[in-house]
């Protein structure tokens, strides 16, 4: 029986979403990188570019045709947070408006998790092989790991003013790490639910 994921990859449009996503991931860093904007300012845009663009081809490199249909589904959910991230940014949304790094962590998180898990049901055979709580751990972990590691890079940023620097404070870090727990733990329940199959255990 084909898992949630598997049925959104055989879509007609899955495949052309994952392309269409990384191309306006692109043209966003190419006005980002050379159109001189007051609110690009401090954001570090320069480190941002090849490590959001590395998040195009992860999916690609790790499905070398081993499988079919394409996994879009994973592709799709783990490029959309670096291009809502710089289009935050390009547009002005984090200096405009308060919520907006609250609300792109805690959300950026579910896509990144969720992607996770949609690429774990595609492999199958492994991925039952664990409970369905124990896979929402899982996903949860991951994500844990992820804001973790993505804080560790940005303060790397900021001390040595890499890539322009950044401007953060310690308000800042622990906020986005309780914020992208908590949308890694929603993307994991969100995961399991949707993009599993029937056959997993309960």
């Amino acid at each position: 029986m084909s898992t949630g994921a598997e049925r959104l990859d055989a879509r007609r449009g899955a495949v052309p979403a994952a392309i269409g996503i990384k191309v306006a991931l692109t043209l966003a860093f190419v006005v980002a990188l050379t159109v001189p904007l007051d609110q690009l300012e401090g954001k570090g845009m320069a480190f941002r570019f090849p490590l959001f663009m590395l998040s195009a081809v992860v999916v690609p490199l790790a499905w070398r045709r081993r499988f079919r249909p394409y996994p879009a589904t994973a592709d799709v959910l783990l490029v959309a947070p670096f291009l809502l991230d710089t289009l935050g940014n390009l547009v002005g949304f984090y200096d405009s408006y308060e919520a907006t790094d609250d609300v792109l962590h805690t959300v950026s998180w579910v896509l990144l998790v969720a992607s996770f898990h949609a690429w774990r049901f595609r492999r199958g055979g492994s991925a039952y092989a664990v409970s369905k709580a124990d896979s929402w751990l899982l996903g949860a972990g991951v994500g844990a790991l992820a804001i973790v590691g993505w804080e560790i890079a940005e303060w790397i940023v900021a001390e040595t003013g890499a890539g322009g620097g950044l401007a953060l404070t310690y308000e800042d870090t622990v906020g986005d790490l309780a914020l992208s727990t908590a949308g890694g733990m929603i993307g994991s329940w969100l995961g399991v639910q949707y993009l599993a199959g029937a056959n997993h255990s309960d």
